[in-house]
């Protein structure tokens, strides 16, 4: 087969930006169908069962065992708090809310970069930083900053806001685990399996009833399935051969195309208020990411 080009590397990237977009917004939707545990377990077992096709099966001999321990924990970590928080979501509104309380992880892995990686970082690393915060609490409150209006949020569903904090931070973990471990190898398959393996242990033991599958609901699962697995082995592709750059940059708006798709998905009616919020995420990752590049060298 030829040489992927650096060209269509980088639209592969792009591309599973895109699909990331539309995952939260599937995963929710496959959740009301199959419930939040048994429709995490679904979704990434066929995810899991797609890379192994896509990427084959795990190679395991050159790798890092405290990477495979760390990076497995944190992954799993991650993917099964997103799952479980979009699940357990009182409504479409608030699981929107909760997945952009999630992008609160590109800010913190630059953070976390600053400490674990010795990252250096130029100054508006902290208003980029505050600026991420500030659209968090836009976002969960409904009275602009008004205390009371995030508290009364938060206390209507502690654990779905719990575990998207948990999401935020894992996954920041596990960004700066992966640069300094991984050593350029992509276990994004196990993890995979991993992740489908506990969620269904947790099913066995949870009350939820079976699945009922239809017609409607399984191509949801077939899409989120694929949102999920496409994105992770095109993300692969383009940022081992492609414009690492551009698609660092165009991650970043991953929050408001998120929230774009899942309105649209969910019905869901999102005030000017949550735009305002989601822009200020974005805009605060961005400012934290550019704390952080490192200057070119002249010619």
């Amino acid at each position: 087969m030829a040489r992927i080009t650096a060209r269509n590397a980088t639209l592969c990237g792009l591309a599973a930006i895109l699909l990331w977009s539309t995952a939260s917004g599937l995963i929710r939707s496959v959740s009301q169908h199959f419930g939040a545990i048994g429709g995490a377990a679904l979704i990434y077992s066929l995810g899991a069962l797609l890379l192994l096709v896509l990427l084959g099966r795990p190679r395991l001999r050159k790798a890092s065992p405290f990477y495979l321990v760390t990076g497995s924990a944190l992954f799993v970590t991650y993917e099964i708090c997103l799952s479980l928080a979009l699940g357990y979501a009182l409504d479409s509104t608030q699981a929107i809310q909760l997945m952009v309380v999630n992008y609160l992880w590109p800010s913190l892995t630059v953070l976390l970069a600053i400490v674990m990686n010795r990252q250096p970082a130029r100054w508006y690393i902290v208003p980029g930083t505050a600026l991420a915060l500030l659209g968090i609490l836009w976002v969960v409150g409904s009275d602009g900053l008004a205390l009371h209006s995030v508290l009364a949020n938060v206390h209507s569903n502690p654990l779905g806001y719990g575990l998207a904090a948990t999401c935020a931070v894992s996954f920041a973990l596990y960004c700066n685990v992966t640069r300094r471990y991984a050593d350029g190898q992509n276990h994004v398959t196990l993890f995979f399996l991993l992740t489908a393996g506990v969620l269904w242990v947790k099913y066995t033991f949870s009350p939820e009833a079976l699945p009922a599958f239809t017609s409607g609901a399984s191509l949801e699962l077939l899409a989120a399935g694929l949102a999920m697995a496409g994105g992770y082995a095109l993300w692969n592709l383009g940022i081992l051969r492609g414009n690492l750059t551009l698609l660092a940059t165009a991650s970043y708006f991953a929050p408001v195309l998120s929230s774009a798709f899942a309105a649209l998905w969910l019905g869901a009616h999102l005030a000017l208020q949550f735009w305002q919020g989601a822009l200020l995420v974005t805009l605060g990752s961005l400012l934290c990411w550019q704390a952080t590049r490192q200057p070119r060298a002249s010619a």
